[in-house]
């Protein structure tokens, strides 16, 4: 699964670091770092983070797309 957050939308309310410490962490007291892809055993938390995140910054990605689609290559 590929993690995408808006880090123009992120605000740090750490709602998805308090329910995913695996994936999300907060740097400091604003700065978010999160690792871009997780594993299907962290599905359950992904989606919690997710889905508590106020300003709605996370988007989670569960579809696996071929390397030929998203190089260009057919």
């Amino acid at each position: 699964m590929r993690i995408a957050v808006d880090l123009n939308r992120c605000q740090g309310y750490a709602q998805c670091a308090f329910l995913a410490p695996e994936i999300f962490a907060m740097h400091g007291e604003e700065a978010l770092l999160y690792t871009p892809e997780a594993d299907e055993a962290q599905r359950e938390k992904l989606i919690q983070a997710a889905m508590a995140c106020p300003v709605q910054a996370i988007l989670v990605d569960a579809v696996d797309v071929p390397a030929e689609a998203v190089s260009g290559d057919r």
